[in-house]
């Protein structure tokens, strides 16, 4: 990415990368987590930059699902290997501050490859109608504050009272889902995690 080149990211050291982290501006700092490459790049300066008030809500979003989180999300702890423990507990990290507000909405920022976030959003209701729950559980209340009232329709239908369960907006109706697609996939989902939690 440009902002990568720009910065020579990949040619510094841990120490170097959060010194230009602490010198770098509000802006800066959202490219720079967007930017980040999960698999070769450093999680404390990612760690650092995801505690910054500067941080918005679509950033944030962005980063999270740049993770990876479906990889772990139904992973029992104790099977992660151990060079992904600062990944996921990172991921823990961020999915919390996003349910608790501390990300506000950004009104330029966008969700980038929202359709990673609608899917994982139909995925969550479908799981909550099951009675299973991954490791990672987004609110979708929070969720409706980065998205235009356009992008929200699809997936935030009748208001309903949260379960004491499930601690976020109400479920997603299956009419909206709009694609033999989508369910195909879903059912896809469902089955691996069943053979899973059989095994």
């Amino acid at each position: 990415m440009p902002m990568r080149n720009r910065f020579a990211w990949s040619n510094q050291s841990c120490e170097e990368q959060l010194q230009m982290a602490y010198s770098s501006s509000r802006e800066d700092l959202r490219m720079m987590a967007r930017a980040f490459d999960w698999s070769t790049d450093h999680e404390a300066v990612l760690s650092w930059i995801m505690a910054h008030k500067s941080m918005d809500l679509a950033s944030a979003l962005t980063v999270f699902f740049n993770g990876d989180p479906a990889r772990f999300n139904y992973m029992p702890r104790r099977h992660i290997p151990e060079e992904f423990l600062a990944q996921t507990s990172l991921l823990d990290n961020i999915c919390l501050r996003i349910n608790s507000g501390f990300y506000r909405k950004s009104n330029t920022a966008r969700v980038e490859n929202r359709d990673r976030l609608e899917r994982w959003l139909h995925f969550q209701s479908a799981d909550r109608k099951e009675g299973r729950r991954g490791r990672w559980i987004l609110d979708e209340a929070i969720i409706e504050r980065a998205l235009a009232p356009a992008e929200v329709a699809f997936h935030m239908q009748e208001s309903q009272s949260p379960s004491p369960q499930y601690p976020f907006a109400a479920e997603q109706d299956p009419g909206s889902i709009k694609t033999a697609f989508r369910r195909c996939v879903a059912g896809l989902i469902s089955e691996i995690s069943q053979k899973r939690r059989a095994g």
